[in-house]
């Protein structure tokens, strides 16, 4: 009887173990590419993910520099994307679209790296960010 205890407890913890690198790595993501942004401080993302594939070229670049988006107006065509590149100081900013509920700008909190959006439709779209409503820009888009 004892001997079948120590069997067990001996066979417990290799098989706790597995269990937990099972769980750990269905809930880990398979391509690497796909990562959620790492971050030290919880909310603000280090490395910023994109709302388009990296294979797509930006039409217009905006700095995020200084407190102000520049420049604050960019014009491209239907299709084309923005890329957004943040870069000061490690002051988190975001790039947030005001009345444009379907087109989706809304980048996740970020000290540094890029934030790209394709624009799908014609039209004149306002941008804020959420954490300093002073900093605006507008991205004009033609057909």
């Amino acid at each position: 009887m004892n001997r079948d205890h120590s069997l067990r407890r001996l066979l417990t913890l290799p098989i706790a173990t597995l269990a937990a690198v099972a769980v750990v790595s269905a809930c880990s993501p398979n391509d690497e590419s796909k990562s959620a942004p790492s971050s030290t401080v919880p909310g603000v993302a280090t490395s910023a993910p994109t709302a388009t594939s990296q294979a797509a070229a930006a039409a217009a670049t905006v700095e995020v520099k200084d407190m102000k988006f520049s420049p604050a107006t960019v014009t491209i065509k239907v299709g084309q994307t923005v890329t957004w590149k943040f870069d000061d100081n490690g002051i988190p900013h975001t790039v947030s679209g005001l009345r444009d509920v379907g087109m989706g700008i809304d980048s996740p909190i970020q000290r540094d790296g890029t934030y790209s959006h394709t624009f799908d439709t014609a039209g004149t779209f306002d941008y804020i960010c959420s954490l300093h409503p002073q900093m605006k820009g507008t991205v004009v888009v033609k057909p």
